[in-house]
């Protein structure tokens, strides 16, 4: 395992990745973690923070979790536990955790990875620490995490989002309008203050290479549904 770093973008990879579960109204379920994991088959997790301040969680071509860092403060808690980060995001009153556990030769290195991605995360928002404990086993981490949030606020429901991954070409449907889709909550958030939307908005129309531009976007969003 090892940490990319260049003038655009750091890469971590990560052994987990978990996205906590509210309840299910329908069929009643317990709220639950559920776990992606590193491997030969589904691909490496990858951790990526991005120059422009958004930050991906992705395995193969699905990304599993994507949201900008910018204005950050106002809506996400970060804490660091040893090799783990756990992600509390709070948007119009819903709230919702996810738990990345990154990878290593060891645990002694993975912790290092661990810390290098929490220095890059308080270029934009503090980062909090928790004790560490004797690391549990495998089988038991849904479990212990369930446990964890007794001290937390408890997630409620996200009424017509989306809780599975999103694969690069069903993002790239999504935005030529050719497929329907309930984007992740974290989809939902808008760095840009709403008061510069319309500036930017008219500046972009007045650019001449504007409309090529577009044009281009569009080629390469068709590509990549064609990959």
């Amino acid at each position: 395992m090892s940490k990319e770093a260049d003038k655009e973008k750091c890469v971590w990879i990560l052994k987990r990745y978990g996205r906590f579960l509210p309840k299910a109204k329908e069929t009643g379920e317990k709220r639950s973690w559920k776990v992606f994991e590193s491997s030969e088959t589904t691909g490496k997790l990858e951790l990526t923070i991005l120059d422009s301040g958004h930050l991906l969680v992705s395995q193969a071509q699905e990304l599993l979790e994507g949201f900008s860092l910018l204005s950050a403060q106002s809506f996400l808690k970060i804490q660091q536990k040893a090799d783990s980060l756990l992600f509390h995001m709070t948007l119009k009153g819903e709230s919702r955790m996810i738990r990345l556990q990154f990878e290593g030769e060891g645990r002694s290195e993975a912790i290092d990875f661990c810390s290098q991605a929490v220095e890059r995360l308080q270029e934009y928002l503090p980062v909090g620490t928790q004790e560490p404990t004797a690391p549990p086993p495998a089988t038991h981490i849904a479990k212990t995490d369930q446990q964890k949030q007794a001290s937390v606020q408890t997630p409620q429901a996200v009424p017509d989002v989306s809780e599975e991954s999103l694969s690069i070409k069903h993002l790239s449907q999504y935005f030529l309008g050719e497929r329907g889709l309930s984007l992740p909550m974290a989809y939902r958030h808008f760095a840009l203050p709403p008061g510069d939307v319309e500036d930017l908005l008219r500046l972009c129309l007045l650019d001449c290479g504007f409309p090529a531009f577009v044009e281009e976007v569009e080629k390469k969003l068709q590509g990549l549904i064609q990959e």
